[in-house]
């Protein structure tokens, strides 16, 4: 059997071994690449193991910190999330031997040292391992703390630019305000149990308030790394700002390790209060619909693409808030399909949110731009990037027949049996399953409407700059990497029914009862009787993936003896149409914008055309954050300005200085004393 900590250990041996090659980096290059692959090796066999076959394992040892210990835990729950931890990073490492190069170069063109980012990377890998694998809060923070700081290093890659360096910023301060809320709820829960490991911890009583106290903690905490809205403002700026398969790696992955912290501070808290799953909800659907909306009035791709790792962590947390209730009111079918759909679309989300941001990036690269509005017709010169861009977004549009739609189906299923599931079914859990069900029908259908104009504009259509008109598609290096992940958005979907056993494990973790008492036994019941539906969509899946490819070989087939010519489309009389006569991305999403005017707050520039024979006429839209302009800028600027008025401490005169330090450690040793 594998060692818990070799995995972890490796990534972190294999960064120091990068930044001892700093200057040469090419190797480094390689060093991070075969580094990324060997632990994502090491530590997929005892996951996936642990995950189907159910046995947690546990390593332990002793360290000289106070307060804690080396102790690591894999059990399916952790499994779960270490799985596409592993499988996408190390994806995006062998895409990213292409991206950044062997030069020292950026994608576009600026020295950013390799070397260094491929340290950063590795340890950015492996420190979300630990902190998954991690049994003990001590451990947990300092793991957590490594991959903030090894996170923000990879936003500010080109550090050069203004833009750049404000988002990294603004990253490292909302993750050190999580992490805050963090410390509080480690102590509330410490001091409760005498311990910090995570066995006394799940032996802490707490009392109602107490309980309340923690679980609003850990709400805060873990979803400002997850980007519950409105604590998501850091993630539109740095998932653009880092390179494109750190932003894989950021979006895919690392805001999971908050949903992962926050079911595992539910297995310390015991058996869920039911208005714990109307919060769920209810935050799960506000940052769904919001995250979906400010996602279609975009027009950078990656920022479009941020947003959307808001909207689908709004569906992951409606899941959960889902399965709590079920287990609130000991319904195990609603549990199980809740956390389940979850779980599963935790999984999802990393495959297709990866590939998509692999794939914006590609283009980005190739076009020399991320302005969608600058893009286009990109399908005809990267046919693969185009392909597996656009499969990745039916994927995140809940569509048949790729993954987004099995785990959403679930998740839909549960909100339903709120209403029908039992004869018993309270009023209120009624209105939380209608709420549930019309949140998730809404994001399908903005998401739909956001990826049909994000592809339309960025691959279809005639190039809208000179970048756009003279890309090529990327390397093999590149390709693969999408390809891969495209396969897996569709290999989901079909051994969705395989995936059942592993799903109700992990569950099992979060909701009452052991894996061998009734909650199991329930869950199991469950599990069986959902294994009916998710049967069926596979097997319509694989249906219509059937049917798509006989009518192309029958294409094929008309075809093959037939000549094939090319000619323009309806110009609607124009001898010699432009660019400039398409879609833009600001007036294919205006519509919609209008709708929801009053959430968007969406600035329009308009400049219509005058006369029978205009010269000129524009059109433009930029849509502001609201969280970030109406809420946290207004309460920073004024937290500044009341600190401001602190500056006559700031005298210059050491004497001074040293005589407050000593002050405050006799204060703190007089406190210590007694």
């Amino acid at each position: 059997m594998i060692p818990l900590g070799l995995p972890p250990l490796l990534l972190f041996v294999g960064a120091l071994i990068c930044l001892c090659l700093a200057g040469r980096p090419v190797w480094a290059r390689r060093v991070g690449v075969s580094t990324a692959l060997v632990g994502a090796a090491a530590g997929w066999a005892p996951a996936w193991t642990t995950l189907f076959a159910g046995r947690a394992l546990a390593e332990q040892w002793a360290w000289p910190l106070p307060m804690g210990s080396v102790a690591l835990r894999l059990d399916p729950l952790a499994a779960l999330f270490a799985l596409p931890i592993l499988l996408l990073t190390a994806v995006a490492a062998v895409y990213g031997g292409e991206y950044f190069g062997g030069s020292g170069a950026g994608p576009h063109g600026e020295s950013v040292g390799p070397d260094l980012t491929w340290f950063w990377y590795n340890c950015l890998t492996g420190s979300m391992v630990l902190a998954i694998l991690a049994a003990d809060a001590m451990l947990f923070l300092l793991a957590w703390e490594a991959m903030s700081l090894a996170s923000f290093f990879l936003v500010v890659h080109e550090h050069g630019k203004p833009e750049v360096r404000h988002a990294g910023w603004l990253y490292l301060v909302a993750t050190h305000v999580g992490a805050a809320f963090l410390l509080a709820f480690f102590a509330l829960l410490g001091n409760a149990a005498g311990s910090l490991d995570y066995p006394s911890l799940g032996r802490a009583a707490l009392g109602p308030v107490a309980g309340a106290a923690a679980f609003c903690l850990a709400l805060l905490g873990f979803g400002t790394k997850a980007g519950f809205v409105p604590l998501h403002v850091w993630l539109p700026e740095a998932h653009p700002a880092a390179p494109s398969p750190v932003s894989a790696v950021m979006s895919g992955v690392m805001i999971k390790t908050g949903l992962y912290g926050l079911l595992r501070a539910l297995t310390f808290l015991g058996p869920p209060p039911a208005w714990w799953g109307w919060c769920l909800v209810a935050v799960g659907a506000v940052s769904g619909v919001l995250g979906v909306l400010f996602a279609l009035a975009q027009h950078d791709v990656k920022r479009l693409l941020a947003y959307h790792s808001v909207e689908n962590v709004g569906i992951i947390t409606i899941g959960f808030g889902v399965g709590l209730l079920g287990a609130a009111y000991h319904w195990p079918v609603v549990a199980f399909l809740g956390m389940a759909g979850g779980l599963l679309h935790v999984v999802n989300h990393a495959l297709f949110k990866g590939l998509l941001f692999l794939g914006a990036g590609a283009a980005a690269r190739q076009a020399g731009t991320r302005e969608i509005d600058r893009l286009g017709g990109l399908l005809r010169r990267m046919p693969v990037t185009g392909v597996t861009f656009i499969v990745g977004s039916a994927a995140i549009c809940g569509l048949p027949p790729l993954n987004g739609f099995v785990s959403e189906l679930l998740v839909y299923l549960g909100a339903f049996h709120l209403l029908v599931g039992d004869p018993a079914v309270t009023a209120i859990s009624a209105v939380v399953g209608v709420a549930a069900a019309a949140a998730l029908a809404l994001i399908g259908g903005l998401a739909l409407a956001c990826f049909s104009k994000a592809c339309g504009v960025i691959f279809l259509g005639e190039p809208r700059s000179a970048g756009a008109a003279g890309a090529v598609e990327v390397g093999p290096a590149m390709r693969w990497p999408m390809l891969f992940l495209a396969a897996a958005c569709l290999g989901v979907a079909l051994t969705a029914p395989w995936l059942l056993p592993g799903l109700e494990r992990a569950a099992a973790v979060v909701v009452p009862g052991s894996p061998t008492g009734n909650g199991a036994a329930t869950l199991s019941a469950a599990a069986a009787w959902a294994a009916g539906p998710v049967a069926l969509a596979a097997s319509a899946s694989a249906g219509l993936l059937v049917l798509f490819l006989t009518l192309v070989g029958y294409r094929q087939a008309l075809l093959r003896r037939r000549p094939v010519g090319r000619a323009v489309t309806w110009d609607c009389g124009y001898a010699a149409p432009t660019p400039r006569m398409q879609y833009t991305a600001s007036s294919f999403a205006d519509p919609l914008s209008r709708l929801f005017g009053a959430v968007l707050r969406t600035r329009r520039r308009l400049l219509p055309p005058v006369g029978l024979f205009p010269e000129s006429a524009s059109f433009a839209s930029d849509t502001p954050d609201v969280s970030r302009e109406r809420l946290f800028g207004p309460g920073f600027a004024r937290f500044e300005a009341a600190l401001a008025r602190l500056r006559w401490l700031q005298h210059g005169r050491l004497n001074l200085y040293i005589l407050a330090i000593v002050a405050a450690l006799v204060v703190a040793l007089a406190w210590a004393a007694r």
